[in-house]
């Protein structure tokens, strides 16, 4: 007896055969997965995509720690430079940037864009070497 050629099912599998007949089959008698549009992998790309818009969208947030910059540097937005850097966000995105630098008056912050957050933020004037890292792109809003 060769055991090369066969197939064998698991206790769980065999259990699954007996109690659960409408479950679906697996080995040479399995139906065969879905493609497509309704196949695991597309439906899962939907899901991503979806979450990337959403997260994209909308104003920015502010992780804890900008916010305690901004507390610490006495630094206050008015809604016109808020929608400054909201749009400076979104050009941000348009061209692909994923971590960037956005000037919005005297006012630097880096933004997470697929994120959709203010990592942190400074005053230009407190910033003597004027050397911003970790970013791979920058707006002037």
């Amino acid at each position: 007896m060769t055991l090369d050629n066969r197939q064998f099912m698991s206790i769980g599998q065999v259990q699954d055969q007996y109690l659960n007949p409408n479950t679906p089959k697996v080995g040479k008698d399995a139906t065969p997965l879905p493609t497509g549009e309704n196949s695991f992998a597309s439906v899962l790309n939907k899901v991503k995509e979806s979450a990337d818009i959403t997260n994209s969208e909308g104003p920015v947030k502010f992780s804890k720690h900008a916010m305690n910059r901004l507390s610490l540097r006495n630094i206050e937005l008015t809604s016109e430079q808020m929608d400054r850097l909201n749009q400076g966000k979104i050009e941000a995105s348009e061209k692909g940037i994923k971590d960037s630098l956005i000037l919005v008056d005297q006012l630097a912050f880096i933004v997470n864009v697929p994120n959709n957050t203010v990592v942190t933020a400074m005053d230009q004037t407190e910033n003597k070497s004027n050397v911003f890292t970790n970013i791979d792109g920058a707006v002037i809003a």
